[in-house]
């Protein structure tokens, strides 16, 4: 009895051993954790640049791009509703001042290209960096405005031998056209109520005549609905290459060159990989591909603008405040529609 007790112990002893050296294993396991090969990137870009750059990246890095498409606002929701939960490492593209109204759901990042980016297009907490520019300008379908009727001031688009044939998309929707709202106000006194005065007989002269996207604009011009129009040059230089009749004006009071953004979402789970797309996506080599491909202003301090585009030291630029456009977006976008409402 005592010899088969004594087996039993020796049994239970060899057990507690295996399982002890079971459970050193798994904490060792769990101590190293299989390293992504991917990485989620949120994006409001078209899909021909999305594609080729993301593509190029997977090639160089062996990293898969997950990419969810979606506007600028929709990505920034979706963002705030998983902030507890990440699903996403990366959103690319959109505005400046709308990354900076949602910056609380950013990691402060500084790519390796930090110090070729000049600081008015990057956050000084470096919640969010440009990736491409955006000059907003003036445009024009040269076939039907030509000599001394082609616009070289926002003033001229309040002049009311051009009612009923300025395109503008409403602030309320689009978010360049926003941006362009806040340069408007900003040219004429945002201090003060110089740039409402400016606003509200900009938009008498829309005769009520409001478009749903900046999209809209360029086709517009192009397809002769109207004769000049208040856009992004980016978005001008598109229809241009493609043939369509469009001169590109920047205004003489002044414009602004809002950054088209990226940033690391807080809490990314592939952070390491989003960190490696965000150093790519402002590389020289990306850079250059922008300017010679799409014909898009990127941000690099080292690579020239696109063939045909005035170097960004050539256009006059307005003081934009970021801040001030991002925490002011709702009082603006109301008084807007009130304007437009007759309200005011």
């Amino acid at each position: 009895m005592k010899k088969l007790k004594n087996i039993l112990n020796l049994l239970l002893a060899v057990s507690l051993m295996l399982l002890v050296g079971c459970g050193k294993e798994e904490a060792k396991t769990s101590e190293a954790p299989v390293k992504s090969n991917e990485v989620t990137v949120y994006s409001s870009h078209p899909s021909q640049l999305l594609n080729t750059i993301t593509n190029s990246f997977t090639e160089e890095t062996g990293i898969k791009v997950n990419i969810v498409a979606a506007g600028t606002g929709e990505i920034l929701k979706r963002i705030q509703a998983e902030s507890t939960n990440p699903l996403g490492d990366v959103i690319w593209g959109g505005g400046a001042e709308s990354l900076n109204s949602f910056k609380e759901y950013f990691a402060p990042y500084k790519t390796a290209s930090h110090d070729r980016i000049d600081p008015l297009f990057r956050d000084t907490e470096d919640k969010w960096f440009g990736f491409a520019l955006l000059p907003m300008v003036i445009i024009y379908n040269t076939d039907i405005v030509t000599g001394d009727d082609i616009p070289t001031s926002w003033a001229d688009a309040a002049d009311p031998k051009w009612k009923g044939q300025v395109a503008m998309a409403s602030p309320v929707k689009s978010g360049s056209s926003y941006t362009i709202t806040a340069t408007l106000l900003t040219a004429y006194g945002k201090d003060n109520e110089g740039g409402f005065d400016f606003i509200k007989k900009f938009i008498a002269n829309l005769d009520g005549k409001i478009l749903g996207s900046s999209s809209g604009v360029p086709k517009g011009v192009v397809d002769k609905e109207y004769s000049i129009g208040l856009a992004h040059e980016k978005g001008a230089i598109k229809y241009r290459n493609a043939g369509g009749h469009i001169g590109i004006v920047y205004p003489s009071e002044g414009t602004s060159a809002v950054p088209d953004a990226a940033a690391l979402i807080k809490g990314a789970v592939n952070e390491e990989n989003a960190k490696l797309f965000l150093d790519y996506i402002v590389s020289e080599e990306v850079q250059k591909t922008l300017a010679s491909e799409f014909k898009i202003r990127g941000v690099r301090d080292d690579v020239a603008a696109p063939e045909g585009l005035l170097p960004l030291s050539e256009i006059k630029l307005v003081d934009y405040d970021f801040e001030w456009a991002s925490e002011s977006k709702k009082t603006i976008v109301n008084r807007w529609k009130n304007i437009v409402s007759g309200k005011e």
